[in-house]
């Protein structure tokens, strides 16, 4: 069992307790992190997708796939079935290694990091944010990347509003910037 769903097991009664939970099921928790990246520079490259795609698999530690366009758009060169994005879904496990990979290894190492935004959240307890270069995880080695690109991460909760989500991932270790909360 992942070392981050310990420490969340062991900080649920305390998360209920804050946030005024009668229902120990009711409880907000991880459900899944999206990692995905737009890729429309690297459309007509073969070899720069598959080099996404094997990036985004070693940080994720799972199988990544490439996102097809639906719909041709002329006002972006975009042709139906030209890949225009990479993208994995993390659950259980994988989910709980990478999230504490990320708050504990990744994010410390961004230059000049002063924490997350706060504004990320949706209105439903899910949190977005986006990473300038895929270089913070120690997975990868400059010598194997073709090109430096960012990513965005959603992380899904169960929570019902920006709160309780901002509270269980301030309590998982998640650093945001200092200041007021939304919600």
């Amino acid at each position: 069992m992942a070392r981050l769903k310990e420490k969340y097991l062991g900080l649920k009664s305390e998360l209920q307790a804050d946030l005024g939970i009668q229902n120990p099921m009711q409880t907000p928790a991880l459900e899944k992190v999206i990692i995905s990246v737009g890729a429309g520079f690297a459309m007509k490259d073969n070899k720069l997708i598959q080099n996404i795609e094997d990036t985004i698999t070693k940080i994720a530690g799972q199988k990544a796939s490439t996102v097809i366009a639906k719909k041709s758009v002329a006002g972006f060169k975009v042709r139906e079935g030209m890949p225009v994005g990479v993208r994995v879904t993390l659950r259980g496990e994988n989910m709980y290694n990478f999230f504490d990979r990320l708050v504990a290894i990744a994010l410390p190492r961004v230059k000049d990091f002063r924490g997350v935004p706060r504004n990320g959240f949706d209105g439903r307890g899910n949190y977005n944010f986006g990473l300038q270069e895929q270089l913070i995880f120690p997975e990868i080695s400059y010598d194997s990347i073709m090109q430096i690109h960012g990513m965005n991460i959603t992380v899904v909760t169960s929570a019902d509003s920006d709160k309780a989500g901002f509270a269980l991932l301030e309590k998982m270790g998640m650093p945001f910037t200092k200041g007021s909360t939304n919600g």
